[in-house]
């Protein structure tokens, strides 16, 4: 099927960028995906790439972020991180994607089970993971149920993918605050920011109000 072009990716606007990538996880749970010609894909985006997302994802590999969203070759930024945080590279990168690239939408995509968070939730420490997992303290702390100390570790899980979908949200209010960029390109309608969940038992993604 045709990939992105400078021409495709200009019409689009920011609400049906996260349209296409509701369609595309609607055929990936119903086993519909489209038929791709990969190395014709790859020719076709040799010269140029016109994605019309960005995606900051988990490192976690049960969450293909290309695959469970349908799309092929030059349709998605997609960066990377355990525990899906915002970082300044992280940052850097989602601004050239839309500032300079032209996408249309930057989602936060956490899981459902992530290991980050749950290294988060037992106060892990271990050589520069430690840093990474502070970055999600303030989810733990935000996430107030349940109250009994012996509850909130990794061995909830109700409590670990709560936290996730604190630390999606903290994530996009990240983006907002830390990025005048992309803060601005929001206020303009040029781009729409917004969280996601992925369930790793199911392969569903769920966005975030």
């Amino acid at each position: 099927m045709p990939v992105q072009t400078a021409e495709s990716q200009a019409k689009m606007s920011p609400s049906e960028a996260i349209n296409l990538l509701i369609e595309g996880n609607e055929r990936f749970l119903n086993g519909a995906m489209k038929e791709r010609d990969l190395m014709s894909e790859v020719e076709a985006t040799a010269n140029g790439q016109y994605p019309f997302a960005c995606i900051v994802g988990c490192i976690d590999s049960r969450v293909p972020v290309t695959s469970v969203f349908d799309q092929g070759i030059g349709s998605l930024f997609v960066a990377t991180v355990a525990g899906n945080i915002i970082n300044e590279d992280i940052l850097g990168s989602l601004e050239f994607g839309c500032a300079a690239a032209g996408s249309k939408a930057v989602v936060v995509l956490g899981h459902t089970s992530c290991g980050a968070v749950k290294g988060a939730c037992d106060h892990v420490e271990l050589g520069n993971l430690t840093s990474l997992l502070s970055k999600i303290n303030a989810s733990v702390m935000e996430t107030t149920e349940p109250t009994d100390p012996a509850d909130r570790n990794s061995s909830n899980l109700d409590f670990v993918n709560e936290v996730a979908k604190h630390n999606v949200c903290r994530s996009v209010e990240d983006i907002r605050i830390k990025s005048n960029v992309l803060r601005r390109l929001e206020e303009e309608g040029k781009i729409t920011i917004v969280g996601a969940m992925y369930d790793v038992g199911t392969g569903k993604v769920s966005f975030l109000d």
